[in-house]
């Protein structure tokens, strides 16, 4: 896609904003940066900064870089798809995993629902190293094994009683979508989403251990095929090919990982990120969360890349949505709940799928609006939405190049996003 930057309010925003990644790359804050700050529906600033990679070799930073990521899959991947399957009423937001996935003994995650998943207050732990067990597994069972250890795995807190922002949670959502629609997470997103809004470098990019699609195990398993002991009867999904079951179980392992135009895209294009003990190499096209690698490159918590312009597509589509100015991916009320603040444990600040500011202690400083949505990533993602005041600011760096220690990006974040807001004249009345 291609974007015009209109010079906003200030002659000087763009210079200033510049100045300040640039700031942030000379600090050590990270290598390189690319910003993208959109008023009133018109991008106002488009800059970039400092370096994609130091190491192999010393690459310049561009604003067509594709980066990883990391939980901004959450979002704008995995929350986009159920608010899809949401608003088709193909799912509701109170239903149980019990009813969704009534072939699979969940024992006592039965009755969690989507809404618990989505706000993080479904009681699942935040993160388990599931690579150290699963490395070595063949690759067509590591999901399903993945999720017979997160049901066996123990509450962490008494769900709806707590907050614990949760991968786990966000894992569980990718296999309702599989057995929801049939398809595998890149798939639908690819489908619904990516390919209708024309963009070109958002996708999912298979770990060097995925297998080819030539050689891929077949998705579809002939009926009559022993299913593993997860499942609590032998009632197999019928879609797909006629005479053939679909498990959903399995479903994302058992067929190509599509990346959609990944493939064809050069590795330079790539912002790196670490320089990584485990797989002794540098990172730099593949996922950097070691769970997601070794599930084949993703999984619901982790796993997209994309530009900042592809990013902006994606939060501008959804913006005009919530203001009720366009209505041909969802309607404006379902846009507008998974943006609200659900307040279903007091203090909490989640929304579904999405985080609101806080009011104390915030990534997206101190002028965004209370009801202001977004989110980060460990990779040194973030984006930040107000409604009220109409801005998106998207800010895209790879602070864990070469080692993920540097975490100066925390003091970073707010920072810009202040200057952002001061530039755009809302820090006045704030």
């Amino acid at each position: 896609m291609q974007i015009v930057v209109v010079m906003g309010i200030n002659g000087l925003f763009m210079k200033i904003i510049k100045s300040l990644i640039q700031e942030g790359a000379a600090q050590s804050v990270f290598p390189g940066a690319v910003a993208l700050v959109a008023h009133e529906g018109k991008v106002v600033c488009l800059e970039c900064a400092g370096y994609r990679s130091l190491i192999p070799e010393r690459l310049p930073m561009t604003t067509e870089t594709i980066f990883d990521l990391a939980s901004l899959t959450k979002p704008l991947s995995t929350a986009l798809c159920i608010m899809k399957l949401v608003d088709d009423e193909k799912l509701f937001l109170d239903q149980s995993l019990g009813e969704m996935l009534s072939h699979v003994d969940l024992k006592d995650k039965g009755n969690l629902t989507l809404r618990r998943l989505l706000s993080h207050s479904a009681g699942l732990a935040d993160w388990k190293p599931f690579h150290e067990k699963l490395t070595g597994r063949p690759l067509e069972d590591r999901k399903r094994l993945l999720r017979e250890w997160i049901i066996e795995e123990p509450f962490a807190y008494e769900p709806g009683k707590g907050n614990v922002y949760s991968d786990l949670g966000f894992m569980l959502l990718e296999w309702v979508i599989e057995e929801k629609t049939g398809k595998t997470l890149p798939e639908y997103v690819e489908k619904h989403f990516y390919g209708p809004l024309g963009l070109k470098r958002t996708f999912f990019s298979p770990s060097p251990l995925s297998p080819p699609p030539s050689s891929a195990v077949a998705l579809l398993r002939r009926t009559g095929t022993p299913r593993p002991p997860f499942a609590k009867g032998a009632r197999g999904d019928l879609r797909g090919r006629k005479g053939a079951t679909l498990d959903s179980r399995l479903c994302g392992n058992d067929s190509p990982i599509h990346s959609g135009h990944g493939r064809n895209v050069p590795k330079e294009a790539f912002a790196a990120t670490e320089d990584c003990p485990w797989r002794k190499r540098v990172l730099q096209g593949e996922v950097h969360d070691d769970n997601a690698w070794t599930l084949g490159g993703y999984s619901g918590h982790a796993g997209l890349f994309s530009t900042a312009e592809e990013v902006y597509a994606i939060a501008h589509m959804l913006r005009e949505h919530a203001l009720g100015t366009r209505a041909d991916f969802f309607k404006a009320e379902t846009v507008r709940e998974f943006f609200r603040r659900q307040d279903i444990v007091p203090g909490s600040d989640w929304a579904l799928g999405w985080d609101t500011r806080a009011p104390e202690g915030s990534s997206a400083g101190k002028y965004f609006s209370r009801d202001s949505v977004g989110h980060t990533g460990f990779t040194g993602a973030s984006i930040w939405m107000d409604l009220d005041k109409d801005v998106i600011a998207i800010l895209l760096t790879n602070r864990v190049h070469p080692k993920r220690d540097n975490d100066r990006i925390k003091q970073f974040r707010p920072v810009f996003h202040d200057a952002v807001m001061k530039e755009l004249g809302f820090a006045e009345n704030a």
